[in-house]
This record gives structure tokens, sequence and C-alpha cells, in this order.
């Protein structure tokens, strides 16, 4: 058995699906191919196992009078106009669940937004917050209360600390 389509010929052959002609065709290849035969008593066996354990669903009346019933419901159901069923007292928690709950979901998202961008459009410099990367730079901050302005001036320690320890050694030159 090579193929998909063998498979599904025999399936057919087992069914009685075949023209006089292919079923023939079929039997002449099931006497030379052994695996095809083995195939189709495969296929019966599951079929004939299949069939002695169906569960049998016994209607109570006739398939066409079941059928005649549903199709009626059918044709009940949509002959009748759509209207709205009318609001009972009872239900006002549920018409308040319905129209109000979206509502204050939508005002808890706007007041976080507002929330939001009054907190990023405050303050841009805040005192304390800034923070050197290294430990090699020194600053001096000046701070104008009368014109609120607030100076830093960064400066290299290493390079600093060389400029004094040059100047004090100028200072502090003895001779002998």
């Amino acid at each position: 058995m090579t193929n998909h389509e063998s498979q599904l010929k025999l399936q057919a052959f087992m069914d009685g699906e075949l023209s006089v002609r292919e079923a023939a065709e079929v039997r002449e290849w099931l006497a030379q191919d052994a695996e095809a035969h083995a195939l189709l008593s495969e296929l019966r066996n599951t079929t004939a196992a299949l069939k002695g354990n169906e569960p049998q669903c016994r209607l109570p009346e006739t398939r066409e009078f079941f059928w005649s019933k549903i199709e009626r419901e059918i044709e009940r159901q949509g002959a009748q106009p759509m209207r709205p069923r009318p609001v009972a007292a009872g239900s006002l928690l549920a018409w308040l669940r319905r129209h109000l709950m979206p509502a204050v979901g939508v005002a808890a998202v706007c007041s976080a937004l507002v929330f939001i961008a009054v907190r990023s459009h405050g303050p841009q410099l805040r005192i304390g917050e800034m923070a050197l990367v290294s430990d090699d730079m020194g600053s001096y901050t000046y701070r104008d209360q009368a014109d609120k302005m607030t100076m830093v001036w960064l400066y290299d320690r290493s390079s600093a600390d060389s400029q004094v320890a040059d100047s004090s050694d100028i200072d502090n030159v003895t001779t002998e």
C-alpha cells in the first residue's frame, strides 16, 4: 500500500461505493497485494467492532415527526417580532451595573491620565535629585532665591587637587 488514495479506495470498496468496473480492479489488486488484503480485513474488523458497540438511541416518535417539531419551533420563534423586554423594578441594580460600571471605568482611566500628565509637567529640576556619575567629579552649587535660579559648577577633582597641591608647594618652599 503506497498512498492515501489507495487506502481510501479500499474503504470505498468495503462500503460498496465503487462502480462494478472499479470493484473488479480492487478485487484483482487484493489478490496480488497481501498488505492491501490485511488492511481490508483490519477495516472490516474495526467496522464490526464499532457497529457492535454503538449505542442505540430510540426516539419516542418517528424521525420525520421529531424533525418537523424542531422545524415548527424554529418557525414559531422566527415569526415573533423581537421587542425589548420591559425593565422591571427589581432590575435597577442590573441597569446600574450595565450603564454606570463602564462610566466609572472610563472616569478612572481619565483621572489616571490627568494625574500622570500633571506629575510629568511639574518642576523640571528638583534639588537633591542630581547624582554625580563619577567620584572624580566635584560640584559647587549656587542658589538665588530672588531670581529662582540655581547654578551648578562641575569640576574634575583629580586635576583640582593637583593644582592645589602645586600652589601649596610653591608657598611652602624652603631654601637651605
